[in-house]
């Protein structure tokens, strides 16, 4: 039996080690500290310019960083914040 060639067909990779937004955004908080920088203050800039600059090296935290969308990064923060501050 021959398959339709006129169909889409959908496949998605995986990755070996897929993390999660809010583990990326704890490891890379807990590097900051260590390092003695404002993490608060240096993610936002990270997320503003884009520019990995502002995320330290130490621990791997600005590669891993860059392993996930920062569109993805502001959706955890927003996500946590309103699951903890917002009441209804």
């Amino acid at each position: 039996m021959m398959k339709k060639l006129d169909n889409t067909q959908y496949f998605k990779i995986q990755s070996d080690q897929e993390i999660r937004v809010s583990e990326v955004l704890q490891l890379v908080y807990q590097a900051m500290t260590e390092k003695g920088y404002d993490p608060v203050n240096q993610i936002v800039g990270y997320i503003m310019s884009g520019d990995p600059t502002y995320i330290t090296s130490h621990k791997g935290a600005r590669s891993l960083i860059m392993k996930v969308e920062r569109d993805e990064l502001v959706e955890e923060l927003l996500r946590v914040y309103v699951e903890k501050t917002v009441k209804e």
